[in-house]
């Protein structure tokens, strides 16, 4: 195990140093664009004939257990540190475009985007039931908080609709992890719950999660009034995201929710009150890094992982028309509820002209949407969906990434810049 995470890590340093030095691309994306390109290369390699690389760069990968990988361990520290820069009162001020668009949103894009997968699926010949297009449309749903907080820092959003973006992020893991274990209840048992057992399993998941995270939040709180100094200051923050995030998987609760809401206890009201100002610069400058790197181990992932998966043209064809499909679900969700949001509480910079298509443009899928590909039952469904949901995620990375600024731009000037909410 400790030769295989040694493996990745140089290889991902590797990765990183070629985009710094030679590439310039925003580091999550540069990261894997690398990945991709040596996944291509290992492919080309084999092709001529020499097919070594290829195999032992293939048994590297399948010994990482994706799925496992990044919901136990990358996103509840990656939601940790991005919660801890997020202001309270910001995220309350957005509080009904947040709930609603990390709720309601995440259900009504996921029957919109099920019903065009079953489309697409029929004109390209392949006979999918109706509940696996529920699945990829609740596990492609979600926006997702790794790359949309990576990529939101460089494109210049103004402070309204990053908060709005990176708030729904934070919190429609729940929502969608809720939703996809319903449906795969479902898939697995052939039943339909009752809507009384939808109901626990959201108060379990989503409102056990809240609560346990609050407990945490607090009580981390509580130890570091004890004692303001940095090094056992980081120590108890790391130790609230291993081991907080482990006994949330034992009590069944959502632990990227628990992770949000500590962060934010911990961001906030800890930043204030139990942190001096050196303190503080130590516990901002750790998660910093440890936010960095991995983000770029995970982007390395996300690009080596295309050496494994079954692609072919028409998988890449069908993908394709499935990213529109997303990218229209999306815009059908955003405007439904920021067009009741302008009737209810009248036209404010939240909902003004432009808002609809950034959030659109902006809501990015990432890792998420993979690990819950690859947690469905093996079977030609699985193989299908997973290839399919692989291609809409680096579609979505690449092209919406890169050209998020440039939306922004197009609606705020050339001279907005990435504002970062003050504590």
């Amino acid at each position: 195990m400790l030769d295989l995470a040694a493996a990745f890590i140089a290889l991902t340093t590797f990765f990183s140093f070629l985009n710094y030095r030679f590439v310039h691309l925003p580091p999550t994306i540069g990261v894997m664009a690398s990945a991709m390109v040596l996944s291509l290369v290992v492919h080309g390699v084999a092709a001529l004939g020499y097919p070594v690389l290829e195999a032992e760069v293939q048994e590297l990968i399948r010994q990482i257990d994706f799925s496992d990988v990044l919901m136990t361990w990358f996103l509840p520290a990656l939601l940790f540190a991005g919660a801890l820069h997020v202001n309270l009162n910001d995220l309350h001020s957005y509080r009904w475009h947040i709930g609603l668009l990390a709720t309601a949103g995440v259900l009504l894009s996921t029957f919109v985007a099920a019903g065009l997968a079953y489309s697409i699926f029929q004109a390209f010949g392949w006979h999918v039931h109706f509940i696996y297009c529920l699945l990829f449309g609740a596990l492609i749903s979600p926006t997702d908080p790794i790359a949309v907080m990576g990529i939101l820092k460089s494109s210049g959003a103004p402070k309204p609709l990053q908060t709005t973006i990176v708030g729904e992020s934070l919190f429609n893991d729940g929502t969608a992890v809720v939703l996809f274990s319903i449906l795969l209840g479902v898939l697995t048992l052939g039943e339909v719950p009752t809507a009384g057992e939808v109901g626990m399993l959201f108060l379990k998941e989503a409102v056990g999660g809240v609560v346990f995270g609050l407990v945490l939040g607090f009580a981390g709180f509580f130890l570091m009034r004890q004692v303001d100094e940095h090094q056992p200051t980081i120590m108890l923050t790391l130790a609230l995201v291993l081991g907080g995030s482990a006994l949330a998987t034992r009590l069944h609760v959502s632990a990227p929710i628990v992770m949000v809401v500590a962060g934010l206890v911990i961001g906030n009201q800890g930043r204030r009150t139990a942190m001096s100002g050196h303190t503080r610069r130590y516990v901002d400058g750790f998660w910093e890094v440890i936010d960095e790197i991995l983000n770029a181990l995970l982007f390395a992932l996300i690009g080596l992982e295309l050496l494994v998966l079954p692609l072919g043209w028409l998988q890449f064809l069908a993908a394709l028309a499935l990213g529109l499909a997303v990218l229209l679900s999306r815009f059908v969700t955003v405007a439904a509820i920021i067009n009741m949001l302008r009737r209810i509480r009248g036209r404010d910079r939240r909902t003004g002209a432009g808002v609809v298509r950034i959030l659109t443009w902006g809501g990015l899928r990432g890792g998420v949407s993979v690990a819950l590909a690859l947690s469905l039952p093996l079977g030609e469904e699985r193989d299908l969906l997973l290839s399919l949901t692989y291609i809409v995620v680096l579609v979505s990375i690449l092209v919406q990434g890169l050209s998020v600024g440039r939306v922004v731009r197009a609606f705020y000037g050339s001279d907005s810049k990435p504002e970062q909410p003050a504590h």
